[in-house]
């Protein structure tokens, strides 16, 4: 069983990487944030490695479970695809999300372990294999379109989903900046009227 502060732990991780970036945060500052000693974080995550590889496992455990879910109560690929853009646009308007840790740790693969490094392209493999899939439903159903196949377009999608997240960052979190970079980007992918 994972105790409570290991959970914690992993949440303020997520939290400060998603906000400084890998390089920019320490165990010193989750020890502030949570008032645990440094020993205590080093007890559950003994490298930084060891914890931005737990977080982002967990990440992506969290997004299959979120995708399987979707799938099993969303048939129609259009509405998958919109709850996909939807929920960035809820997480930037509310903050409590407000970025992709896996993109945001793309930027600095140079710089990682390699364990994080496998976590952050298994984010993306995960991702682009959901879109994907996806949108090779709705090329199937007739209601999505694909110039380009399936894969090409699920990579174009999630890059610019991703870069319009950065977008919304640059704007101050600004949802309707994301918007107006997602959304056309779906919207060129259904099949009109």
């Amino acid at each position: 069983m994972v105790s409570d502060t290991h959970e914690r732990i992993l949440d303020a991780a997520e939290r400060l990487m998603v906000s400084r970036g890998y390089n920019a945060f320490s165990y010193a500052d989750i020890s502030a944030e949570l008032a645990v000693g440094k020993a205590t974080i080093h007890h559950h995550f003994p490298t930084k490695a060891d914890l931005a590889t737990a977080v982002l496992a967990r990440y992506r455990n969290n997004n299959r479970r979120s995708v399987e879910g979707l799938f099993a109560a969303v048939s129609d690929p259009v509405a998958r695809l919109e709850a996909y853009v939807g929920y960035w646009e809820d997480c930037i308007a509310k903050q409590h999300a407000p970025f992709c840790i896996g993109a945001l740790l793309a930027s600095e693969i140079p710089a990682l372990p390699d364990s994080v490094v496998g976590q952050v392209r298994g984010h993306f493999a995960d991702l682009s294999g959901w879109l994907g899939a996806a949108i090779e439903d709705g090329v199937t159903s007739g209601h999505l379109k694909a110039a380009h196949g399936p894969k090409a377009e699920a990579e174009t999608l999630m890059a610019t989903v991703h870069g319009a997240m950065l977008a919304a960052r640059v704007a101050g979190s600004d949802p309707a900046v994301f918007s107006a970079i997602a959304r056309p980007a779906l919207d060129r992918l259904v099949v009109g009227p």
